[in-house]
C-alpha cells in the first residue's frame, strides 16, 4: 500500500496550504502550530511560505532542500483520519474485488 501523491499545492493566508493528490483527495492544512518553531521560523515572513512546491524526487511538500513536510501526514490530515484508518480502508477495498 501506498499512499497517493501530491499533485498540486498552493499556499493560502494565515499559513494554510491547499494541497490536491493522484487520487482527487483536495483539501487545506492548516500549519499555524509549527510557525515559529525550529526549522519552521523561516515562515515568519509570510513572503517565504508563500514558495511552497513539490519536491520532484521525493514527493515532499518543501519550501526549500531543508524544509520540507512528509505529505503523506498531509493527506491525513486532510481525510481527518488516523494510519490505522487509513491502513483498515484500503485492505476493505483491496478486498472487495
Amino acid at each position: 500500500m501506498t499512499f497517493p501523491r501530491p499533485t498540486k499545492v498552493e499556499a493560502l493566508p494565515n499559513f494554510q496550504l491547499w494541497i490536491m493528490f493522484d487520487d482527487n483527495t483536495k483539501g487545506k492544512v492548516d500549519l499555524t502550530n509549527l510557525v515559529g518553531k525550529g526549522v519552521f521560523k523561516a515562515w515568519n515572513e509570510e513572503v517565504s511560505f508563500d514558495k511552497v512546491y513539490i519536491d520532484k524526487e521525493s514527493g515532499a511538500i518543501a519550501w526549500n532542500p531543508t524544509l520540507e513536510l512528509c505529505p503523506d501526514s498531509l493527506y491525513l490530515k486532510i481525510k481527518g483520519v488516523s494510519f490505522d484508518e487509513w491502513q483498515e480502508e484500503q485492505l476493505a477495498h483491496a478486498t472487495n474485488f
